[in-house]
């Protein structure tokens, strides 16, 4: 199955960290990082799409939970 998720969070070391931790697990970035401001909190947030392959399994909406890939 391919698996997609796109990771948020706020302009910081955080982020990147959310992303490395991704990749170290398999997975790819997929097209470019997004760059927003929320007025409601008045932070900027980071946007990433991450993509991987897994074979042997298939796709359970509501049932596959992506972060255990």
């Amino acid at each position: 199955m391919k698996l997609y998720r796109f990771l948020t969070g706020p302009d910081d070391a955080s982020f990147c960290h959310k992303v490395t931790a991704a990749l170290n697990k398999g997975w790819h970035i997929y097209g470019s990082p997004t760059y927003a401001f929320n007025s409601v909190t008045g932070v900027m947030q980071c946007g990433q799409a991450v993509v991987k392959d897994v074979d042997g399994v298939d796709y359970v909406p509501g049932t596959t939970k992506l972060s255990d890939h």
